[in-house]
Parts: C-alpha cells; structure tokens; sequence
C-alpha cells in the first residue's frame, strides 16, 4: 500500500490523480491533500478517501471545509501544504499546485526524501539546478508528469543515456496554429482560451497559444534529464498522439504514443514502477489515418524561443521569465494587452534582469516575483 500526498487536488491534475488512486484501492491510500479555496470540492474529497491530513490556502476555506467535513484536521497556508508534503507517514507526493505557488512544497517532499511525481514544472523552471542536486543527494526519484515529459521518461527506460541524441518535445500548436501573424494582435482570451486537444486552466492555455508552455517544457527538460539545451528540440504535432520522442546515436527513434488522457503519465508516476491497468479508450491508427508534423514559427509565436535564452543565460534568468509570462498572461486575460504583447513583455523584462546563481528557494521565488512586478510595470506603462 503506498500512502501517496496530493497537492493541489481540486485543480484537474489532482482530480484525475484521485480517480486513479480510486480506481486501486488496494494499492493507494490517500493520506493528505493540499488544496486552495475550493472548499466544497475539496470537502467531497475528504468525505470519499478520509486523509489523516489536509491543507487550504487561508482560513474562510479552513472554516468552510471543518464545516463540510467535520473532524477532519485543517491546516492552512503555505505552511500546510509543506506539512503534508513532507509528513513521515507520507511514501509519494503528487505535487500538482499551480506556478510558483507549488515550488515551497515540492521542495519540502524532496528535502524529505520522498519520491515526487511532479505536475508542477515551474519547481524546475524557477529551480531546476537546485532541486535536481537536491533530489539526487538524497536518492529520491522526480517522475514526470506532464505528459511530454512522462513519455520522454518512458521512452529513455531500458536504454544508454549516454546514447541519446536529442530529445524532442511534441506540441499540440494550441488554438492559434493557423492564425496569420497579421491577426493575431486581434486575438481575444475567449479565442486563445479554445484549446483544440485538452481541457486546461486559462494560465495554461494561453501559454499554450503562445507556446511558451512548450519553452517552459524545455527548461524543465534540461534539469530532469540532465540534457544540454541545444539537444531538446521542440515539434509541433496537432493530433497530440506521439506525446514525445527520444533520438539516438545511431538514428533511431522512440516514441510515447497514447489518447490525450492525463490519467495515463499520472498512472505512470503514482504506480511506478508498475503500470497500472486503465480503461482508457484504446488508441486507433488505422482509424487515425495519418500523423502530421511541423516545425514551430518564431516569427508568430517567438515565445517559446525566450526559454532558450533563459537557459542561455542561467541563473535566475528562467525563474525570472516564469513570473513576467504569469503577469504577462494575466493582462492578456483581463484585456490590458494585446496577445505578441506577451512575450514582447517577457523578453523586455529577461533582457533587463541582472542575473544571479540560484542558491536557495527563496532567491528563485523573489526572481520570479521580481520578473511578474517588472511586467506589470511594462503593462502599465503601455496604458491599455
């Protein structure tokens, strides 16, 4: 039985990470879960898997949980969520809470010694050097989540890292794959928020229009698989059935193929080393017909590009990035700025920021609070 933490379990990661631990009773226990302000979700949740322990952002949602779910020990804040993180009784952290909000507590469950299945890629973003260093110190394993990074991780089991060529994320292209560059300064949120493959929050989506998720991927690959930048190329694959492909030495290539179910990489890291038995919907080629692939266009969308100029950089420059993409992206969504403003804003802000090794937590959480502080200025200053 292993008793596995969920943190951010009223986000959709949690959600399907709970239906698959309710899906094999015999072998999870839910002993924690860290939510937000969700209280009625996150009081069903307890009603059905009854944790030991759980954690809200603030008090009201402490207040309203104990009233839905009386008994139930209800910790509260940041703090909470690295309680249950790193509680003794704990054997795996899901760690699924959104941005840089989540980085505290997946640090905490590596400094703890448990292994992480990590759904939160800003951790890596903002700090990937250290919390790699971190988890190989103490023996611990970091499985992915994401499922670009769940297949890479798939298809590199049973074979020579040191005979890898490349890696290569897919990405799905997002709502705006077809959209001239000379529309696209008159894309709205309700347009870029039509994901064509998969239900995500708006944060992710947009920066799924935009491809800077697919930037932030590659950051987040560079720390977990220990592979040089110039090594991770990015492919954009609009059917999001070959999830991402591993290159090697001699030419061959191996690919992670699936139905577009989030279920299936968070399966992988809960169960691992074991694959768990799912009823997903089988995966049809022949009913697929065919599978298209096409090189991203910097020209339209140049974000993804800032993440190798990030890395390029070093330091606190990718923790940096991260904060002005959220505040970029929320002006975006309440209509401040136009949809190239984003990663207008963020390059602006990477090129002014003076860079510094990343040597603790805190540091790669006030670079990233000091990239969000300096796009807002820049939105501001542009007045819309």
């Amino acid at each position: 039985m292993k008793r596995v933490a969920i943190l951010g379990s009223t986000g959709s990661i949690g959600v399907q990470a709970l239906d698959v631990a309710g899906r094999f009773p015999e072998r999870f226990q839910v002993f924690g879960l860290a939510a937000g302000r969700n209280a009625s979700r996150l009081a069903e949740q307890v009603r059905r898997f009854r944790p030991r322990l759980v954690s809200v952002a603030d008090e009201a949602a402490a207040r309203a949980v104990r009233e839905l779910a009386p008994g139930t020990e209800v910790l509260v804040g940041e703090a909470g969520a690295v309680a249950v993180a790193s509680h003794p009784d704990v054997d795996f952290v899901l760690a699924a809470i959104s941005g840089g909000a989540g980085l505290r507590s997946t640090a905490a469950a590596i400094e703890a010694g448990k292994p992480v299945g990590l759904a939160n890629k800003e951790s890596l973003v903002l700090a990937g050097e250290l919390l790699t260093a971190r988890a190989a110190a103490r023996g611990v394993p970091i499985l992915p989540v994401d499922s670009e990074h769940s297949a890479i991780y798939q298809s590199l089991v049973g074979h020579n890292r040191r005979e890898v060529r490349r890696l290569i994320l897919t990405a799905s292209g997002g709502p705006l794959r077809l959209v001239p560059a000379a529309e696209l300064a008159d894309v709205g949120p309700e347009r870029a928020l039509k994901h064509p493959n998969w239900s995500m929050g708006d944060k992710i989506t947009i920066d799924s229009a935009t491809l800077m998720n697919k930037g932030l991927e590659v950051i987040e690959a560079r720390w977990l698989f220990g592979v040089e930048p110039r090594r991770i190329d990015i492919v954009v694959h609009p059917e999001s059935i070959v999830h991402s492909m591993v290159e090697y030495i001699d030419g061959s290539m191996v690919a992670q193929l699936g139905v577009s179910d989030m279920r299936g990489p968070i399966s992988y890291a809960m169960g691992h080393p074991e694959r768990l038995p799912l009823d997903l919907a089988p995966l049809d080629l022949a009913r697929l017909g065919k599978l298209t692939f096409e090189q991203p266009d910097p020209a339209r969308f140049p974000a993804f590009m800032l993440a190798y100029r990030a890395l390029e950089l070093g330091g606190t420059a990718p923790a940096v990035l991260s904060g002005a993409d959220e505040a970029a992206v929320a002006a975006f969504l309440a209509r401040r700025c136009r949809f190239p403003d984003i990663a207008d804003i963020c390059a602006a802000v990477l090129e002014a920021h003076a860079v510094e090794p990343v040597r603790s937590v805190e540091q790669a959480l006030a670079a990233s609070e000091w990239g969000r502080r300096e796009a807002e200025k820049r939105v501001a200053r542009a007045g819309r």
